[in-house]
């Protein structure tokens, strides 16, 4: 009977391995081929003439206060901006601007729950880069950019909680809001 139990052991240790080795392979073929590093803090360009003339665009747009501490992602709704930051001294990796979707997440403190290297978003687009963080109205929300680099504004009658960004910007979010990463949202 040793003998059997021996065995049982051996094979439902080498399905455990397969099935790991399996999930790792369909993992790294969602990811990027070279995971993206956070670019440097760049000043973004104003998304209307009627912004231009409120923040110059030569300094860096400051983090919101009460957005908390240490690393984490802000997102303002009210700015349409995120900004990745990167320690307790507020060191801001990156800031750039947004399309918000039309169901929008409550101030307040979320973690990330999950990501996808690419799936078709609620709107019927292509999109990547998919960091989900909070669910609204029944509405997965999270950031993520259009395979075509566009960023339209949503269609006001569906609801929808994709977050829209450059593809740039999407490579920088994915390589720095990974799983359990906090997300703090500000009026």
């Amino acid at each position: 009977m040793a003998r059997s139990s021996s065995g049982i052991v051996a094979g439902l240790t080498a399905a455990a391995i397969a099935a790991v080795g399996f999930l790792g392979y369909q993992a790294s073929a969602t990811a990027p081929a070279h995971p993206p590093q956070a670019a440097a803090q760049e000043p973004a360009p104003a998304a209307s003439p009627a912004a231009a003339g409120k923040q110059d665009p030569a300094k860096p747009v400051a983090v919101p206060e009460g957005s908390g501490t240490g690393v984490r992602v802000v997102y303002s709704v009210g700015q349409k901006r995120v900004w990745l930051v990167g320690d307790a001294a507020q060191q801001q990796l990156k800031t750039f601007v947004v399309v918000p979707s039309t169901v929008h997440p409550k101030p307040g403190t979320y973690l990330v729950g999950s990501r996808s290297g690419s799936v078709t978003g609620s709107d019927g687009v292509p999109i990547e880069h998919v960091v989900r963080f909070a669910t609204q109205e029944g509405v997965a929300v999270g950031f993520s950019a259009r395979v075509d680099g566009s960023t339209p504004e949503p269609d006001p009658n569906k609801k929808t909680g994709g977050i829209r960004m450059s593809r740039a910007d999407g490579d920088a979010m994915w390589a720095f809001a990974t799983i359990s990463s906090k997300v703090v949202v500000v009026p």
